[in-house]
């Protein structure tokens, strides 16, 4: 069928009043996204700067979960807004949501770091994350239903994958936005970004929630609400009705485990973990990085739109069920295939001299200590993994028998490391420097003359660890990575990302009565975006910090993704062809 300019069939040309709903709708949603991924691009500077004094593996983590606790109450405000939304309107409750986030991004920006104002600081920063959570947890569904009640049939799965487009666009937004602020043409560069200008994106949110709330304010009341308010048809308590009585409980469960779940973790691997993925594990600067990701969510975006249109033609679970299917079968191929192509030398010197601890299972940690008073220096094997948790260097394990002195094999080379046991204060602190020297390297460090009482201290030269002999490299050569192969697999992951993600709006109005829907689909959609999604950054990196192999995380989506492929297949029922106007 011929199509008009604006994308729809000549016999449905979207009118101004829908291309309003549809406009301010899918803007307020990408600022909204815009906020709460700022924090995701700069988890490291943020780990920086608001958890000094932990260990670099723990402080990585513990910002991951800070970025996690906004996903975490997503859920709440769900059911917060979910039931306010069914109660009283689907554009009134987007309305505060917006000014929620808008705001709670805005005075991030203007957070004293834990250098000025000490545990506040981090503290502070995860109440103003929270609230983040909350508002995108009343947001998403607030929006995708108003859309889809304005859709007209046989047109949700193109409308509502607007509402999709925006959590992608919002994460674009981020990165352009960052990749400008840090770059050296705008006069502030990397190293003052690190330092003050990585406030910049935030302040900017100001002007992001005027425009936001600006256009908000133009739109009515969707007509589908409008109809049951008049009829007096609505629902008393709508959380009751939800989650209360099985016949819509059961289309719940039904949504989270056959469609959400996969969803999820499909979405937040191949964008968030992705760019995590790069930049922690394969050492790819942090603008390169950034700039890479930029690329494939640009170059992917539209597709949100094709298979929401394509939805609209043979079905949601189809698409949907294929992207999870892809993600289960191909996401270990493709991150190995990125390593290749991001960081050749790290390929290689995997390949070619690959890294082996050999210790007593029972004196190993998992290397992430949330108070931040570990050292990691009371057993042989914890001084071993520190060490290559710090270089995040790929290894195996091997277990040795009680009394065994742990050792890295490096290639052909056997390092045996230090028994605390039989060293304490300095001279255990030195055997355990020395010993990170040799597999990691240290950097020359200039004489000292004696000051104040203390004692000079000689000159050090540089130390190149066994690793680098080897061919493991600090940091990716930026001349050496193959930008338009690493372009192309995260082009890749984007794609799966928009299978699961255009279409499973419409899937969701579509499943659940026009009286209770709002509440009906926000909650099974944060929390397993919230819970399943978000946390999977913190716990994918917590999985390779606790066995060493860069790859194993991948597990945790592989497994949901699976799962949600064979639980879908049999219990999700179609729906493009239902009405919604119940």
């Amino acid at each position: 069928m011929a199509s008009s300019p604006d994308g729809l069939p000549k016999h449905h040309r979207a009118t101004a009043s829908e291309k309003l709903v549809i406009g301010a709708s899918s803007l307020g949603t990408v600022f909204e996204w815009y906020d709460f991924y700022l924090y995701g691009l700069l988890t490291a500077i943020i780990a920086a700067q608001f958890l000094t004094g932990l260990n670099a593996t723990t402080s990585f983590i513990l910002a991951l979960l800070i970025f996690a606790s906004g996903f975490i109450v997503r859920p709440f405000g769900a059911l917060v807004f979910g039931h306010i939304g069914d109660l009283f309107g689907r554009r009134y409750t987007f309305i505060i949501t917006l000014l929620v986030m808008g705001l709670s991004t805005f005075l991030v920006g203007v957070l004293p770091t834990y250098k000025t104002a000490g545990v506040a600081a981090p503290i502070l920063l995860v109440v103003l994350r929270m609230f983040q959570g909350l508002a995108l947890g009343g947001e998403y569904g607030g929006a995708a239903t108003y859309v889809a009640e304005h859709a007209p049939e046989g047109k949700r799965g193109f409308y509502t994958s607007w509402i999709q487009i925006t959590a992608t666009a919002g994460l674009a937004m981020a990165l352009l936005i960052v990749i400008a602020v840090r770059s050296p043409v705008t006069g502030v560069g990397e190293e003052a970004f690190k330092a003050w200008g990585w406030r910049i994106p935030y302040l900017a949110s100001g002007l992001f929630l005027i425009v936001g709330l600006w256009l908000r304010l133009k739109l009515h009341e969707s007509p589908v609400f409008q109809k049951i308010k008049d009829e007096g048809t609505g629902s008393k308590a709508p959380l009751s009705d939800a989650f209360g009585k099985w016949e819509n409980l059961k289309i719940v469960l039904i949504a989270f485990f056959g469609a959400i779940a996969g969803q999820a973790v499909v979405w937040y691997t191949g964008q968030l973990y992705a760019l995590y993925f790069l930049e922690k594990l394969l050492k790819v600067d942090g603008l390169v990085a950034n700039s890479l990701v930029m690329i494939a969510l640009l170059l992917g975006t539209p597709f949100f739109l094709v298979f929401g249109t394509l939805s609209d033609k043979i079905g949601r679970k189809p698409i949907i069920l294929g992207g999870a299917a892809l993600a289960a079968l191909t996401l270990f191929p493709v991150f190995h295939a990125l390593t290749e192509a991001a960081n050749p030398a790290l390929a290689h010197a995997q390949a070619t001299a690959p890294v082996t601890v050999t210790a007593n299972p029972a004196e190993c940690s998992s290397q992430f200590d949330p108070v931040g008073t570990n050292k990691f220096d009371t057993t042989s094997c914890d001084i071993v993994k520190n060490a290559l948790a710090k270089a995040a260097v790929n290894y195996e394990n091997v277990a040795a028998p009680v009394g065994t002195i742990a050792s890295i094999t490096i290639g052909n080379q056997t390092i045996l490391a230090p028994d605390p046991a039989r060293l304490t204060g300095d001279d255990r602190k030195a055997a355990i420097a020395a010993f990170t020297a040799t597999v990691v390297g240290s950097a020359a460090t200039p004489a000292k003359p004696a000051a104040d009482g203390k004692p000079a201290v000689a000159a050090k030269p540089a130390v190149i660890g066994e690793l680098a002999k080897v061919g493991y490299p600090a940091k990716a050569d930026p001349a050496r990575i193959d930008k338009v192969k690493v372009v192309a697999i995260l082009f890749y992951l984007v794609l799966m990302v928009t299978m699961v993600y255009g279409p499973i709006a419409a899937l969701l109005v579509e499943l659940f009565p026009s009286r209770i829907r709002y509440s009906s689909m926000s909650l099974p959609y944060h929390i397993g975006n919230g819970w399943l999604g978000g946390l999977l950054p913190a716990i994918g990196f917590a999985i390779v910090a606790a066995n060493g192999n860069i790859y194993s995380g991948f597990w945790y989506p592989v497994i949901i993704a699976a799962f949600t492929v064979v639980f879908g297949a049999i219990f999700l029922p179609e729906t493009y062809k239902r009405s919604i106007d119940d």
